[in-house]
């Protein structure tokens, strides 16, 4: 699986696949044009209580991440439209987040590697 994550705000490059915006709300000040979006999957990202809970705030990172895996485990379908989508190849995550190392976006990759090392590990 290749996967990465960028700012939607980053210039859309062809080593990015398929850009795929996991935010739920439309990055402020960008056209369709610009953002170079294939799918936006706004029911993947997290809840509206738990985004505004966080507020970005690198002292809630950690339960951040907790909470979130817990929503990504319940959201069956978004997660399997997703999983879809990247076995097509490789495959961008983006996000509208100025905070690169406490976003979404980020939690979601890793999740999915994680889950997918384990499925990998199974067959084995």
């Amino acid at each position: 699986m290749k996967l990465k994550i960028k700012r939607v705000y980053d210039k859309p490059a062809k080593e990015d696949g398929q850009r795929i915006l996991v935010d739920r709300l439309w990055p402020r000040g960008l056209t369709k044009e610009k953002a170079a979006i294939d799918l936006w999957l706004k029911e993947i990202a997290p809840s509206t209580g738990l985004r505004k809970w966080f507020d970005h705030d690198p002292d809630k990172w950690n339960e951040f991440q907790k909470r979130y895996h817990q929503e990504l485990k319940e959201n069956k379908e978004q997660v399997q439209i997703l999983n879809e989508q990247l076995k097509k190849g490789a495959a961008t995550l983006v996000y509208g987040a100025r905070d690169e190392q406490h976003n979404e976006a980020l939690v979601l990759m890793e999740w999915l590697n994680a889950r997918h090392s384990r499925l990998a590990e199974k067959i084995r």
